[in-house]
């Protein structure tokens, strides 16, 4: 083995044969198949082999999970809170393995693997104290007789869907609410990064999770979302992925009247408006442009500046882009590692390629990098940092999601003019918004058509915050926050009257 840790890790625990977790154990898929999943920076290198599930096996863990749900829907909120605490120690402690299999199987550099575990920690621990907060509350009556109050219970069974560029802190997020608040879990993550899953599941466990409570089922989405998401016995289904596959998902579960709570895409904007501290501003936008290799819903994707400011901030971020050591995860220095696979790689060389079509002037990067891999491995799909100038509110590149490393930056008159050319998508998840101007930047939070705005630093959102979007961003209650309670629970109005019935 070599003496990098990582890789001699990797090296050590890569090539087994994983299975589904149902009804807390580890069960074969009832057709029997397997699928492989490769390293993201050696794409010839097998991490391992994965169930490839169907129907019949949504269909174990649904009804695992609503046997379970009887039981519990009762435990004590102490007791629900004690496991979710005990989970997040385990998340630290495990934090190195963690972050090993989140780089492997998605490619993000290391410290960004470590800073997703921490941050699933926090948000598993704001979940734990969710299980103190489920709120009621006791209204004025009519009558003097009847007393009215309003409760709120679990809804059941939740379809946690989670996507493949968080691979820990996503899950966490729709499992640990839902336990909080009483329901039990089928969690499907995405068929490209199911390694991470299986530790999430065997953490779980250690912490004292009952059997049945959380199940999960690994495979390609037609076939295991597709059955779980039109499963009757499914109350709700947490979704985060693109919107094409969020809308479908919510026509199925809108057909039987099942909730949703749906996080999708974003064309996420950074808004600079005055010339006080540029260097400042392209150090947050390049920061959030290019975290992940850009492949997060709350990327900056487009660059709105002033044009008498654009130049000037080009030249800063484009500094700033030039510090970016893109490489595999465990190099040391590394700060972007490639893309997942090669056809997200060729997705995203696509849109680069109408970028350069529709008239947009191609300042930096735009290939593929050729960096080689050790021990004459196949390299991963990697991307020089790109940033397109002279491009307008038409250009596709301006409007639809990339998901990858690249930043437009447009020029406008005036932060009117912003406020419009910001809202011109389909998309409305975040912004940022650069402004020394008090009355600009409250009026900016007012106006942009958004779910989440940032004045003065990156789209950078907190573990205890409601997160989310509107247009074709999101759907339903907000994640992450106390708007959880919203999506996990019911409500009920109970009227009591205050004599027995004769």
């Amino acid at each position: 083995m070599n003496g990098n840790p990582m890789k001699s890790w990797l090296d050590a625990n890569g090539g087994r044969t994983y299975r589904n977790y149902i009804d807390g154990a580890w069960t074969e898929s009832a057709g029997g198949l397997t699928y492989p999943v490769y390293e993201a920076a050696r794409p010839s290198r097998r991490i391992g082999d994965f169930p490839d599930s169907n129907g019949e096996d949504v269909n174990r863990a649904v009804l695992s999970a609503h046997r379970a749900f009887a039981s519990w829907r009762n435990t004590p909120a102490p007791v629900r809170a004690g496991i979710l605490n005990r989970f997040a120690d385990l998340l630290e402690s495990d934090r190195e393995e963690l972050a090993y299999r989140i780089s492997a199987e998605q490619g993000k550099a290391l410290a960004e693997s470590l800073g997703e575990v921490r941050r699933a920690a926090n948000e598993a621990r704001f979940s734990a104290g969710e299980a103190f907060r489920v709120e009621g509350y006791r209204m004025p009556s009519e009558d003097g007789q009847i007393g009215v109050s309003v409760i709120r219970y679990p809804i059941g069974v939740v379809a946690a869907i989670a996507p493949w560029n968080f691979p820990v802190v996503t899950p966490v997020r729709k499992i640990a609410p839902a336990l909080a608040y009483g329901c039990t879990v089928v969690f499907k993550p995405a068929s490209a990064t199911p390694w991470s899953a299986v530790r999430l599941m065997e953490l779980l466990a250690e912490a004292g999770l009952p059997g049945g409570v959380v199940n999960m089922i690994l495979g390609a989405g037609g076939k295991v979302g597709d059955p779980l998401v039109s499963h009757p016995l499914v109350s709700g289904i947490s979704f985060t992925g693109s919107t094409a596959l969020g809308l479908r998902i919510n026509g199925i579960a809108a057909s039987r009247l099942a909730k949703t709570q749906l996080e999708l895409g974003g064309k996420n904007a950074a808004i600079v408006l005055d010339d006080g501290n540029l260097a400042y501003a392209a150090e947050q936008i390049v920061q959030a442009a290019f975290a992940c290799s850009g492949q997060r819903c709350t990327a900056i994707s487009r660059v709105i500046a002033l044009k008498d400011i654009a130049a000037r901030l080009t030249d800063y971020i484009m500094e700033r882009m030039r510090e970016i050591r893109v490489g595999p995860a465990w190099k040391d220095g590394v700060t972007m590692g490639p893309l997942i696979d090669r056809r997200h790689f060729e997705s995203v060389m696509r849109y680069i390629e109408t970028g350069k079509r529709e008239g947009a002037v191609l300042a930096c990067g735009g290939d593929r990098l050729a960096i080689e891999s050790e021990d004459g491995d196949e390299a991963g799909y990697y991307v020089a940092p790109t940033l397109f100038t002279g491009v307008t509110g038409q250009m596709t590149i301006a409007r639809e999601e990339i998901f990858g490393p690249v930043l437009s930056v447009l020029e406008v008159d005036d932060w009117q003019e912003a406020v419009d050319t910001a809202n011109g998508t389909d998309y409305g998840l975040a912004a940022s918004v650069f402004t020394n101007r008090p009355d600009v930047a409250l009026a900016m939070t007012e106006l942009l058509e958004c779910g989440m705005v940032h004045l003065n630093h990156g789209t950078a959102s907190q573990a205890h915050v409601p997160f989310g979007g509107v247009k074709k961003s999101g759907f339903g209650p907000y994640s992450i926050g106390h708007t959880n309670q919203e999506f996990f629970t019911n409500m009920k109005a109970v009227y009591a009257k205050s004599e027995h019935l004769r």
